[in-house]
């Protein structure tokens, strides 16, 4: 009895050991997967493309006929190779031109073998293009006097504009110069100290963003013209970033703060981008910031939206293009050259998009009849899959979160074949949203919560008009010039960037 015992405890200790150890080995998977996601994200290329050929491999048992005819490769052709000349950097035809005219001498004017005089015909031309570093003008505005000289007791002086910054040295050239040196060309304010510098101009960084902070409360009124447009619009793409803000009430130099960014869809006529500073990443932000607004919001797969999409009964579309991304980190962790479950939902999502990149020229009555009778065949194939996949694929697997994220958000996925005007992602506002983030990696943070709700501003009208196809500082210029001198919401609403016809880019 006592050996059997023991044998029975052995027994069970070596069961125990297993069961940790396998533990163990699962952990040191989920573990190496974090590592080769953080290497890719860190040091390989971010491009989510697919090669041509990707739809055809499919290699493992489970996969059933039905899918294998959704999936059936395309035949691909290979055009000969071609050596193409290499074209030639246009010079615009708009820009000034400098004539720089070579002759000859009176003597070289004369034929060596006979000495008659030569005669002209024609001339070889060959444009180079150059640059002038930034020039600083001093503008003087000199307001006449006048006096009565009868009664000696009138005086009058002649008005003048009101400026962007009153007293200040800055003209609004120059701060338009600032503001998109930062917020579109990611300068930080200290680089352009040094910049100014070198041309001759001692400014300090305090002075500059002293500057920032005036220039974006100056165009409230014109984020709270576009923020009303927006709110009229059928549909709208929102998302958020981090931002660090030093100085925050009852929060740490180290906390999160967020940048919001709310964007009109592509198919819009008044494309425009506004950004949002906020402390918090709660779900009141949307509520604020979409109060009153009846259409269909565009998001990630993030749950702080669902509450305002609940409340003022919002249709809520899901992001593909973030379906996909966990399906590429799952292909990722596979073993180079082996096709596996990843592929196969990749493939079947890159034939949707192929769907919208074929229909994105059409109307929005066209773009939805080829998504109910192309793109719902793909969806309903893809349900298929995820449903067969997800009873026998580990959910704490790379695949197994993939295949999860894609059940979850289903609901959400599915819905923009339901109108030719809803997106098939959230491409839009991580696009709108990239300037910002590029940016914060070379200005790092904010120091105030004023100068947080400046740089959104400001973000906000630069990238609407690059939108709109207007060169940013030369629209600056403009708002900074107009928008102290306006007095009605009428004139504000002329500054508009689809409004703006003067500059276009």
């Amino acid at each position: 009895m006592s050996a059997m015992k023991n044998n029975a405890d052995i027994h069970e200790e070596v069961e125990s050991l297993r069961e940790q150890l396998g533990v163990k080995d699962q952990r040191i998977q989920q573990l190496e997967s974090l590592l080769k996601q953080a290497r890719q994200q860190h040091f390989g290329t971010s491009s989510e493309k697919l090669s041509p050929d990707q739809q055809g491999l499919f290699d493992e048992g489970e996969t059933d006929e039905s899918i294998d005819e959704v999936l059936e490769a395309e035949a691909i052709t290979v055009p000969a190779h071609t050596r193409q000349k290499k074209r030639r950097v246009s010079i615009p035809a708009e820009l000034p031109r400098e004539d720089i005219i070579y002759d000859l001498s009176d003597v070289e004017k004369v034929c060596p073998h006979d000495g008659t005089a030569l005669k002209p015909m024609g001339e070889e031309t060959h444009e180079q293009l150059d640059i002038v570093p930034a020039k600083i003008n001093v503008i003087r505005h000199i307001r006449k006097k006048y006096a009565c000289p009868c009664c000696k007791e009138y005086l009058v002086t002649a008005s003048k504009p009101k400026q962007p910054i009153e007293k200040s040295i800055a003209a609004p050239g120059l701060l338009a110069y600032i503001s998109v040196s930062k917020y579109c060309d990611a300068l930080p304010l200290y680089r352009q100290v040094e910049i100014f510098k070198r041309i001759g101009i001692e400014l300090d960084r305090s002075s500059l963003a002293n500057w920032m902070v005036k220039c974006g409360h100056l165009v409230q009124p014109l984020i709270n013209c576009i923020q009303d447009k927006l709110l009229e619009q059928n549909v709208l793409h929102m998302d958020e970033t981090p931002v660090q803000v030093l100085n925050e009430p009852g929060k740490t130099a180290q906390s999160k703060s967020y940048m919001w960014v709310l964007s009109s869809a592509k198919t819009s006529n008044q494309p425009a981008v506004l950004f949002h500073y906020s402390p918090s990443r709660s779900g009141e932000i949307p509520k604020q910031q979409l109060a009153g607004y009846q259409g269909a919001l565009m998001v990630d797969g993030y749950e702080g939206y669902q509450a305002v999409c609940t409340q003022q009964q919002l249709t809520r579309l899901g992001c593909w293009a973030h379906a996909r991304r966990k399906f590429m980190d799952a292909k990722r962790q596979q073993p180079k050259g082996k096709v596996g479950k990843a592929d196969q939902a990749l493939a079947l999502i890159q034939k949707l998009y192929a769907i919208e990149k074929t229909a994105s020229d059409k109307t929005t009555a066209e773009r939805y009849a080829s998504r109910q009778s192309q793109s719902t065949l793909i969806i309903d194939k893809l349900k298929q899959w995820m449903d067969k996949t997800l009873a026998n694929t580990p959910p704490k697997s790379d695949i197994g979160k993939a295949v999860s994220y894609l059940h979850n958000q289903w609901p959400r996925l599915i819905r923009y074949v339901d109108d030719g005007e809803y997106p098939i992602d959230n491409n839009r506002a991580e696009n709108s949203i990239r300037p910002f983030v590029i940016g914060r990696k070379n200005w790092l943070f904010s120091n105030s919560q004023k100068g947080a709700v400046a740089s959104a501003n400001l973000y906000s009208l630069i990238e609407t008009a690059k939108l709109n196809g207007i060169e940013p500082y030369a629209y600056l210029k403009k708002v900074f010039t107009e928008l102290p001198n306006v007095e009605t919401v009428e004139q504000v609403e002329t500054l508009l960037p689809w409004r703006f016809n003067d500059v276009v880019a």
